[in-house]
């Protein structure tokens, strides 16, 4: 079994604080097998990510974190990035054209850009799997939520720390039963429900944190943005 994080988020997204080697560096520490740099509607990252992973004995997993009409959609191995505001069904297709993997996180949590709002639940079951873990959560109801969910319409699982800073990564983990260590074979894993989650809260300071701090850069590049 492989331990992999599939939700976090470097200083390229806009509420991001840390560089790819601090998350790389941290990925090592914590004893991960895998990691998806997943950030705001963009893909450089994580391909740099994905590239440099090996020094860090890790397997490295281009991906993204999609904004659709309907809310946020990871995209795994993907090679080009998906772009924002496309329709819920439109922004799979966008991800199944790379042969990459839609995962649908956090979608109860509406106040977080979940999608359960703005779709059917026979829309989301069209992901390929559910996070039903994020480690970014107050009660937990809406990770229960997602885990019925999954469990009723028979879906893959996984989980995700969804770390803006580096310190929180490997929070929460996917444990894939991978044939391989490679990133083809971890999804394709994911994809037939080879997996089981864990994790644990993000301290409630932290993520105060964390959110506070995208409020502050949205609010920096919007006035630069004048200047422009």
């Amino acid at each position: 079994m492989l331990s992999v994080e599939l939700h976090a988020h470097s200083s390229l997204s806009y509420d991001g604080r840390d560089s790819v080697e601090l998350i790389l560096e941290q990925a090592e520490a914590v004893g991960l097998d895998a990691i998806a740099v997943t950030d705001h509607d963009e893909i450089d990252a994580s391909l740099d990510a994905a590239e440099r992973a090996p020094e860090y004995g890790l397997v490295g997993i281009p991906a993204m974190e999609i904004s659709s009409k309907a809310g946020h959609i990871l995209g795994f191995g993907l090679e080009e990035a998906v772009p924002p505001g496309l329709s819920y069904e439109t922004t799979l297709e966008a991800i199944w054209e790379q042969d990459g993997l839609a995962v649908i996180p956090h979608p109860f949590q509406e106040s977080r850009h979940g999608v359960i709002a703005r779709v059917t639940r026979d829309q989301l079951a069209k992901g390929d799997a559910i996070e039903v873990y994020n480690s970014r959560l107050l009660t937990g109801r809406a990770n229960r939520q997602a885990e019925r969910f999954a469990n009723t319409r028979d879906m893959p699982m996984t989980a995700g720390s969804d770390a803006h800073i580096s310190e929180m990564v490997g929070q929460a983990i996917t444990r894939v039963d991978a044939d391989e260590r490679s990133a083809d074979a971890i999804l394709e894993a994911i994809r037939e429900g080879k997996t089981t989650v864990e994790g644990k809260r993000t301290p409630w300071h932290i993520s105060f944190r964390q959110a506070a701090g995208g409020v502050t850069r949205r609010v920096r590049n919007s006035v630069l943005g004048l200047f422009q």
